[in-house]
């Protein structure tokens, strides 16, 4: 299977708390729910559709849990094509906390971390998805098992929140495989990762 993350970020990189303000307000966030009803039709369907072509899932624990409490739980939401599509596939938690996972389907990743998800890539398939789940994005870009990354980019500063790439961390060049504007200003951007980036000499 091929691993792909989707995340959608500011201008300035913050992923956290795109979804509702009472989402995730570590680190005295304030500014959550800054992705609601942003995008156009076209977007949204792209997002969808994104979903829908996932073999599996994988999440980290407090993303895990925050779709558990949603998209795994609530009859409107589960109706809802990504709904139906989260709940039919099968879904991998990285976790060395959680026991007993409340959501069908749940297999809880624990121990070697890099050899599980290895083995996960490694089966016919098509494509293991990781939405939000920053922790977990971060490692397994620094671990180098990314195939493709997909930014959905909302046209806003936050000036706070945790960000996608750390301020320091490991350096990586991406090829652009696809790029797209919507009407409401929201980017899309795929890339796939192609090595370390090269720089000027002196």
């Amino acid at each position: 299977m091929k691993l792909t993350t989707m995340t959608q970020v500011t201008l300035d990189g913050v992923m956290q708390g795109n979804g509702a303000a009472s989402d995730d307000r570590r680190n005295g966030f304030e500014r959550g729910g800054w992705a609601r009803g942003k995008g156009d039709d076209e977007t949204r369907r792209f997002i969808t559709q994104t979903y829908q072509r996932a073999e599996a899932f994988l999440f980290g624990r407090r993303t895990y849990e925050l779709f558990a409490g949603s998209w795994g739980s609530i009859d409107q939401m589960r109706a809802h094509p990504i709904g139906v599509a989260l709940n039919e596939a099968p879904k991998y938690v990285a976790s060395t906390t959680l026991t007993a996972p409340r959501w069908e389907d749940t297999t809880v990743l624990r121990g070697d971390l890099a050899a599980a998800i290895s083995e996960l890539k490694a089966k016919p398939g098509g494509e293991l998805q990781v939405h939000g789940s920053g922790a977990l994005a971060r490692w397994l870009l620094e671990n180098d098992l990314v195939d493709e990354m997909i930014l959905i980019v909302i046209p806003v500063i936050l000036g706070q929140g945790a960000r996608l790439f750390p301020e320091t961390g490991p350096d990586l060049a991406l090829d652009l495989i696809e790029s797209r504007v919507d009407s409401k200003g929201v980017t899309i951007q795929v890339y796939r990762p192609a090595g370390r980036p090269r720089y000027a000499t002196a």
